[in-house]
Order: C-alpha cells, then structure tokens, then sequence
C-alpha cells in the first residue's frame, strides 16, 4: 500500500515539472513586447563652430556646417538649416531664422520633442508664451549626443549664435546684430546669442540673450560661447 502512495506521488510531482516546464519554454519562446523606435534626430546643438568667430561664410557656410555634423552623426534628414537671421544690407532683404528652419515637429538625439513647430517654438501665442518650448540644458545636446558646456562648466559656452529677436525674426535696427551678415570675424562688430541652457540674470532667452563682445573668435569665447549654432532639420515632418 505504501508503495502504491509513493509512486501516485512521483507521478503527481513530475506532472507538475512537466507542466512548469512546458509553461516556461512556451514563455521563452514568446517574441519580446516591440518597442517603438524613437523617432530621428531632427535637432541639435553643434558640438563645435567653424573655429573663425562668428565668420561662418553666410548662411551657406552655416547651414553646410550644420549638413555635414548631422551627416556624420547618421541623421536620416537631407535638408539641415542653422536658425540664423540677417539683416537687409547691400539690396539684399532681411532673412528670418524661424521662416528657414521647416515647420516640426523637432526630436533631440535622445527622443524628446524640443517643440513641436514655429508657433511652439517662439510662443506665438499667449498659452505658447506661458507653458514655453522644451529647448533647455536638459534637451540641447550635440548631434554626437552629449551635453554642451553650460553656465557653471569650464568653460562656459552656453553662448548660442542666432543673430534673431525672441520671436526669431531679424533685427531691423542699424546696429550690426550678426557680424556682417556672419561674414566677420573681427574683434569689433557684434552678434546677438541666445542661451541654451535658461540662465544670465534677468533674460533667459534660448534665441535672444545679449550680444557678443566682438565677432572674432577670442571675442565669441570671452563673452561665454565658442560660435556653436543651433541646427534643425528643415524636413523633419511628424511620423
């Protein structure tokens, strides 16, 4: 009789490891949950400037510096604009750095929305204006993924180039604001900056800060920055 309870129980407990076994490898063999891709990289700050002040060779030069970082970073977007504005000078008008940067939605190298268009971008509007766009020191990286220098850092760089007012449109004064329409790099003349990481007293403004000390590149590096720009994908569409 005992022998007879002994073996129901063998036989009962390797139905129970027949049946965890089977429950596992059905488990193992079970395809992963998908996680979707984050989408591409549509925006960036460059992780250096051209090295010649604010002499960028206009906004070609700017734009094909901005080109060949994203490029070189396996960015999937084919048309990359710095946000630079010039000044009407010599018969030419006025460009505007919102009206070349495309429409948005924007994606940094780590997945988040910088702003989702123009409007958000600038806050254009009053609720735009009060919530504010997600361009800060915890959003602005390289296209090569890693922070830029900020207030605090040595040495600080937080000195944005953009030559623009607050709500991204050119200067329409006779002061120089973008060093000869980013043709100069020297020690005089000026260009309006922004601060990508919030801080300098009582203007916080990413694109409209303060203007530099001098359009060379000692100028550029003394006033806090080190002529980096601000680069978007002019083709970026939502997906």
């Amino acid at each position: 009789m005992m022998t007879k309870i002994i073996h129901r129980g063998a036989t009962s407990l390797g139905l129970c490891a027949l049946l965890v076994g089977s429950a596992l490898a059905q488990q193992a063999a079970a395809p992963a949950a998908a996680t979707a891709p984050k989408p591409p990289f549509s925006f960036f700050v460059t992780s250096t400037g051209l090295g010649k002040g604010a002499d960028l060779g206009g906004l070609a030069g700017a734009d094909a510096h901005c080109q060949k970082l994203a490029e070189a970073a396996g960015s999937s977007y084919k048309a990359w604009h710095a946000y630079l504005s010039t000044q009407a000078a010599n018969g030419q008008a006025a460009v505007n750095a919102r009206d070349r940067i495309g429409q948005g939605p924007w994606v940094n190298t780590r997945g988040a929305v910088v702003a989702r268009n123009v409007s958000h971008l600038h806050g254009d509007t009053l609720d735009e204006a009060r919530l504010g766009n997600n361009l800060s020191w915890a959003t602005a990286f390289t296209e090569k993924n890693e922070p830029v220098k900020r207030a605090g850092d040595q040495p600080n760089e937080h000195d944005i180039l953009t030559g623009s007012t607050p709500d991204g449109r050119a200067f329409t004064d006779a002061a120089d604001k973008t060093c000869k329409n980013w043709t100069s790099s020297a020690e005089d003349g000026s260009a309006q900056v922004g601060h990508f990481d919030r801080t300098g007293g009582n203007n916080i403004s990413w694109n409209s800060t303060h203007p530099s000390r001098g359009c060379s590149q000692p100028k550029l590096v003394s006033s806090g920055g080190a002529g980096l720009l601000y680069c978007f994908a002019a083709d970026a569409t939502a997906r």
